[in-house]
């Protein structure tokens, strides 16, 4: 039966009013980041300011109407605005994957070069299985004191860390899945904002200390940088002013990309493991896997046209592109922080705050010594590169680097973007072991050998990091 839609009606603006609040949010903390001193110095994103800003505003509405700001009939039906967040927050990760994964393939590495590409995914990685190791430590401990608690939730530390907002909330809501409830989702989020400060507010402190030393350069007053047309459109690449917007044709191949992974996500899960699999969770939780697969599956068919002479021309823009996965990640960063809801962590305080502690000390310790060892050329630069991703993105990471390498002279920059393939192949038995912690949430028998096994592996990599250190004292 045909219903007449009321554009007066709140329901017409319920989504609008949203997503205009938390862009409104990004406009909100570029003012201030430019205004107030102190802000403007913290190095803090946009992003994660906006999202702290409207989680203000959600707890104080928490107070005031005892639900939170989006739960709000203006913004959302029947309470459901912190899950519209969340599901924000999780395709938001996988839209920024596929944008990145989709950019045409620049100049490679010179091959003097390998080892230290190498050894900079290795180093991610062992920095991933570190963060796990004490944060599983530390809830195997709170497990005996809190009744019900997951021992292996510490890994919520490394993906928190480790890879941000959007993978602490899908790793999250598995667990809440296995054991029905709804803070471990939460839990994992607020690990991420707990990973940004930590970027922002120690990585600063260090930059200022390593100043005062004298061991790097001051950063220039920052301007804008002028754009030419080669780095908005090369010249084999399809024209601006053609009949479809450009920006419209690479919305179009992210769609089609996650339109790909979607399918590979409801075979697997839905058709070979089946309905009632207890994986499934864990299969859509890694969407943005599939995302980079189906992406490189894309990719490779349009190269594959362009080779056959089928098509003439290169469809994805590297500009474009980045300002896709740039205004993805922007979004799931003030998603996925505003989407935490304080009050179901009210018992957990304490070993979040651990956990936060706790991190930032293993990963600024381990990855300072790893920059000394490995990088010593520009390990000032490597270290704060390395400690801004790893406790927050790459995007911090390359804030904190551009303060210390304003014109990018060492290799740092190009050791973050190739050593994400050495990562991704090495990260993979770490989302393996977090689906199985996941599973077993409540095992606790299961966690002990599953940290067991993240620590043996971390001590096999390391060996492999640091065998020209190793052969060097044998010999």
């Amino acid at each position: 039966m045909y219903t007449t839609v009321n554009f007066y009606d709140t329901s017409v603006w319920r989504s609008i009013l949203l997503t205009s609040v938390l862009l409104l949010s990004l406009l909100a903390a570029n003012i201030i980041k430019r205004r107030v001193p102190f802000f403007k110095n913290s190095l803090i994103p946009n992003s994660v300011l906006g999202g702290l800003l409207l989680l203000i505003a959600s707890g104080i509405c928490y107070l005031v109407k005892g639900d939170y700001l989006f739960n709000l009939d203006l913004f959302s039906k029947d309470g459901s605005g912190i899950n519209i967040l969340e599901t924000l927050t999780y395709h938001c990760l996988a839209i920024g994957f596929i944008a990145m994964t989709l950019r045409p393939v620049g100049k490679g590495s010179r091959k003097d070069r390998t080892r230290e590409i190498l050894n900079s995914g290795v180093s991610t990685i062992c920095t991933y299985l570190l963060q796990g190791i004490f944060g599983i430590g530390v809830t195997l401990a709170a497990a005996k004191i809190l009744k019900g608690f997951a021992s292996g939730s510490g890994i919520l530390l490394s993906f928190g860390y480790g890879q941000g907002t959007g993978q602490a909330l899908n790793i999250g809501k598995n667990f809440d899945k296995t054991l029905g409830t709804s803070s471990y989702a939460s839990f994992g989020l607020a690990m991420a904002a707990l990973g940004f400060l930590t970027a922002s507010i120690v990585g600063v402190i260090y930059l200022n200390y390593l100043r005062r030393k004298h061991k790097i350069d001051p950063a220039k007053e920052s301007r804008g940088a002028d754009l030419s047309a080669d780095l908005v459109q090369t010249k084999d690449e399809l024209p601006m002013n053609e009949s479809v917007d450009k920006l419209s044709l690479q919305a179009a191949l992210v769609a089609l990309s996650y339109l790909l992974a979607y399918g590979m996500m409801y075979l697997l899960g839905n058709v070979v493991l089946g309905e009632g699999s207890s994986l499934i969770g864990t299969i859509y939780g890694f969407n943005f896997i599939f995302g980079v697969l189906a992406a490189v599956i894309v990719k490779g068919v349009l190269n594959f046209f362009r080779k056959r002479d089928i098509i003439h021309h290169e469809y994805t823009n590297t500009f474009l592109m980045n300002r896709i996965s740039g205004a993805a990640f922007d979004i799931m960063i003030v998603s996925g922080i505003c989407a935490i809801q304080l009050h179901v962590l009210s018992g957990y305080w304490l070993v979040i705050l651990l956990l936060g502690i706790i991190g930032a000390a293993v990963t600024f310790f381990y990855l300072r010594f790893v920059s000394k060892k490995l990088f010593p050329a520009y390990e000032h630069e490597q270290f704060l590169a390395f400690f801004g991703m790893l406790t927050g993105t790459a995007s911090t990471g390359m804030i904190l680097l551009r303060e210390a390498d304003p014109d990018l002279k060492t290799p740092v920059s190009e050791n973050l973007v190739y050593q994400n393939f050495p990562a991704i192949i090495l990260g993979l038995p770490v989302l393996l072991i977090a689906g199985n912690l996941t599973a077993n949430a409540g095992n606790i028998s299961n966690t002990l050998l599953m940290w067991g096994l993240i620590i043996l592996a971390f001590i096999v990599l390391n060996l492999f990091l640091f065998r020209s250190l190793i052969f060097k004292k044998k010999k």
